[in-house]
């Protein structure tokens, strides 16, 4: 199995060059059955690996550009009368996916984020009191640009708290961007890439996720994280208990991706920077200080002990 995800991984870095870490991430969240949240500067290859991604799994793939005037029913679908039926049909909308790049989230309504909110959380979405079933692989990547500010909606909490994880790309460095000036110098890469795992077999690996052996001493060390965030000074609010369940269910897809049927501290340690930082706000002290959310939880992370 670990060779399977490991073949997922070359795939993707056939168009995305110098980012494994970030690809690791993002698989280890589908993974885990979780969403993520890329946010990062436009050009860094957000929705290429989004792409790349599904096509390396096999599985379906849609991409919604969100703007101001997209509508929640543009996400889910709607009714329609149809004339030779003489009854309303349901038009599925494109999240009825396996994958939903959602590009540029904070660009869109709340009314039209708040569309995500059920799909991402229960795996459905309800139209005119009738619910749907999403895809068993429902998986939805989104993402945002945090320079610009004018004509975007910031995520309220309760959204961000949805998204398992929150993965950074960064630009690349010199030898990856040479890479990809040649990658590129004819065609784009992702126009060749094939399929290296099936739906079934994306599935499977869920499931094997799952089985994953989490320690008592791991599961008391993952709530003394959460504390600690509760009560740090420079946070004026810490981490949910849903923070809590996707730092585990992360740490265990990390640990398979390693190889192993239990986790260790250690792929928590890995994980809390993955998860924890977009789901704590800021104290206006803290905020003043220009201090970043990232060496908040590295902070909390060296003084919470290991228990042995």
């Amino acid at each position: 199995m670990r060779e399977k995800i490991e073949k997922v991984i070359l795939n993707v870095e056939k168009v995305i060059k110098g980012k494994r870490e970030a690809i690791k991430a993002v698989v280890a969240t589908l993974l885990a059955k979780g969403h993520v949240l890329m946010e990062d500067v436009p050009g860094v290859g957000k929705t290429m690996l989004a792409r790349s991604l599904a096509i390396s799994l096999g599985v379906d793939f849609k991409r919604v550009q969100f703007t101001p005037d997209l509508l929640p029913t543009d996400l889910t679908g709607l009714y329609i009368y149809d004339r030779k039926k003489e009854d309303f049909v349901f038009k599925k909308g494109p999240i009825f996916t396996d994958v939903l790049l959602a590009d540029e989230i904070n660009r869109a309504t709340p009314r039209t984020q708040s569309a995500l909110l059920e799909a991402m959380a229960e795996g459905q979405v309800t139209v005119d009191g009738i619910t749907h079933r999403l895809s068993d692989r429902f998986f939805v990547i989104a993402t945002q640009n945090p320079i610009e500010y004018e004509g975007t909606f910031p995520l309220p909490e309760a959204q961000l708290d949805r998204f398992m994880t929150c993965v950074k790309m960064g630009y690349p460095d010199e030898k990856a961007e040479m890479e990809m000036l040649t990658s590129q110098e004819k065609d784009h890469p992702v126009e060749h890439l094939e399929p290296v795992l099936g739906p079934d077999e994306l599935t499977d690996l869920q499931k094997a996720v799952r089985n994953v052996f989490v320690s008592g001493d791991v599961k008391r060390y993952i709530v003394d994280i959460a504390n600690a965030t509760r009560n740090h000074s420079s946070l004026l609010l810490g981490m949910s208990p849903r923070g809590s369940i996707a730092l585990m269910h992360f740490s265990m897809a990390l640990a398979f991706m390693e190889g192993r049927d239990f986790v260790l501290p250690d792929d928590v340690k890995k994980a809390a920077l993955y998860v924890i930082p977009h789901r704590v706000i800021q104290s206006a002290e803290s905020r003043l200080k220009r201090e970043k959310k990232e060496d908040i939880v590295k902070e909390i992370l060296d003084h919470v002990k290991v228990i042995e």
